[in-house]
């Protein structure tokens, strides 16, 4: 992984599940890792298991929704390490619902978080990046970008729209800028997503598909290939399942 060596790396969403286990990854292959969520002891603790570990890490409690705290996030960033050469856009929400119960708020932290969230980290490492002609946005998104279920008919338009908003990035910046963009789809996974869902009948559904889900670290592993790849190689969309997740 000598393409990961001593990159700078802002990972949201960096307290748990994906994004702590992407952060105690690439903190492994000497990547400088800058580590953003809500929860701030979370974040020293994973912070300071990388540096134990003889890594570079950094943290700033960061809500994904409020595009003043990216620019902050960016910002310290660059006062850290000088640059930004990878972002990961990892945060989300996913309460699932049946549209009919009507859970507007949900339905508005849900496009405040996963469409609003990627487009301030956008927005936040952009103008550098652009600037030094070089740079990678990876987004985690989900299976459900590519199909809709019942229930997921919100969660999943969150995640169809991070896909277009990736593929046009892909477009304007990759011959413009060399920008590099990679969207991670994770099939059944390993984390806390399931702990926002309200509807308890909902999540008893989604945690009986708990017994085949796979670890973050399968995540952690795609994300890390994506960014090893040399310069004049974007790996674009990558689909990541449990082998025995029928869709």
């Amino acid at each position: 992984m000598e393409n990961i060596q001593s990159k700078v790396v802002i990972i949201t969403g960096a307290s748990s599940g994906i994004g702590q286990a992407t952060a105690l990854l690439l903190g492994k292959y000497g990547a400088k890792v800058v580590l953003a969520a809500r929860r701030e002891e979370r974040l020293k603790s994973i912070a300071e298991q990388i540096q134990r570990s003889g890594g570079s890490a950094v943290y700033a409690k960061t809500d994904v929704a409020s595009a003043a705290d990216m620019q902050k996030l960016a910002d310290y960033a660059l006062q850290q390490y000088g640059q930004i050469d990878v972002l990961i856009n990892n945060a989300g929400i996913m309460p699932l619902s049946f549209l009919y119960e009507l859970k507007i708020e949900e339905w508005d932290k849900m496009v405040d978080v996963n469409i609003k969230g990627v487009l301030y980290g956008i927005a936040a490492v952009l103008p550098t990046m652009r600037e030094r002609k070089s740079g990678h946005i990876i987004t985690v998104s989900s299976v459900s970008g590519y199909r809709v279920d019942p229930t997921a008919a919100v969660y999943s338009g969150t995640k169809f729209a991070v896909r277009a908003i990736s593929e046009g990035l892909r477009q304007e910046e990759g011959p413009a800028s060399g920008i590099r963009t990679t969207i991670v789809s994770p099939g059944v996974t390993s984390t806390e997503l399931t702990k926002s869902i309200s509807n308890e009948e909902i999540k008893g559904w989604v945690d009986q598909m708990s017994h085949f889900a796979i670890s973050p670290d399968s995540i952690a592993r795609a994300i890390a290939f994506a960014m090893n790849e040399p310069a004049d190689t974007s790996v674009n969309e990558m689909i990541v399942r449990p082998t025995i997740q029928p869709s």
